[in-house]
């Protein structure tokens, strides 16, 4: 998909969303002043976005007017923010069982927002705005009981399911196609300085409650089970359990982040 499409006839799933939300109006009026102030009343997916985003951030020292100006600039200035967008709301709609349309998670699900805050976030700390940056960061962990750090890189496709409690460090990398469940940390191991966070490659499924610690390479397609502590890494195409967590056998399919297997460790005991 092209990044810089925003007009709503060239952008799919921008009309998909617009298309759910008209029909949402005639099913449930009570919502439609709230339907057509994110969703009706703009033009492109980015404006809903920086709208949206804006007023979940508001409080009584930055109004969302001026939020939106911020993440207006960056949605401008970096079109592969809207694009990574897409492609998180397109994994969300895949994988998870209980999202049954698009526009569900642009408006309610709360990892999708945290993700494309953190992206705003992130593009204000290279361009040295740093302060602004942080303060994004904690108005997400405020609203969202969620910290990443605005240095992080994330990639795109990827879904942060539930997403309370999730903590991501400064120089930690998440690549494209991941998984993560709520609760989880990508932390240091407080000893460190500098690169100290993990790395997780594309594919890779990270279970609910799930530690991560220090600079260490979660391989491709890896599945970390629920409530392990990872001090070590990982291969490609392997399931680890455990605290502290070990190989307990291979991955139960190709691309973990895309089955959400939450009962792997169960299968390998079989």
């Amino acid at each position: 998909m092209d990044a810089t499409c925003t007009e709503a006839e060239a952008d799919l799933i921008w009309e998909k969303i617009r298309t759910e939300v008209a029909q949402q109006v005639e099913r449930e009026p009570i919502l439609a002043s709230f339907l057509h102030a994110t969703i009706l009343n703009h033009n492109s997916l980015e404006a809903a976005l920086s709208f949206h985003l804006a007023n979940k951030l508001d409080n009584a020292v930055a109004p969302a007017l001026l939020i939106r100006e911020v993440i207006d600039e960056a949605l401008k200035a970096d079109p592969s923010i809207g694009h990574a967008a897409r492609a998180d709301l397109n994994a969300i709609y895949l994988r998870d069982s209980a999202c049954q349309s698009l526009h569900e998670p642009f408006l309610y699900f709360k990892g999708f927002h945290t993700l494309q805050v953190h992206r705003v976030a992130h593009w204000l700390w290279k361009q040295q705005r740093r302060s602004l940056a942080m303060f994004l960061q904690h108005r997400v962990s405020v609203v969202f009981s969620v910290d990443i750090h605005p240095a992080a890189r994330l990639g795109e496709g990827i879904l942060l399911d539930h997403a309370t409690g999730i903590v991501i460090g400064e120089t930690a990398v998440v690549e494209n196609n991941v998984s993560i469940m709520q609760s989880v940390t990508l932390g240091g191991t407080g000893k460190e300085t500098g690169d100290r966070h993990p790395k997780i490659r594309h594919g890779v499924l990270i279970g609910a409650g799930s530690k991560v610690l220090g600079n260490i390479d979660i391989g491709e397609c890896a599945q970390i089970a629920s409530g392990s502590v990872v001090l070590k890494s990982v291969p490609a195409k392997v399931l680890v359990a455990g605290v502290p967590a070990k190989v307990v056998g291979a991955a139960t399919c190709a691309e973990p982040a895309m089955s959400m297997d939450q009962c792997a460790l169960s299968q390998v005991q079989k």
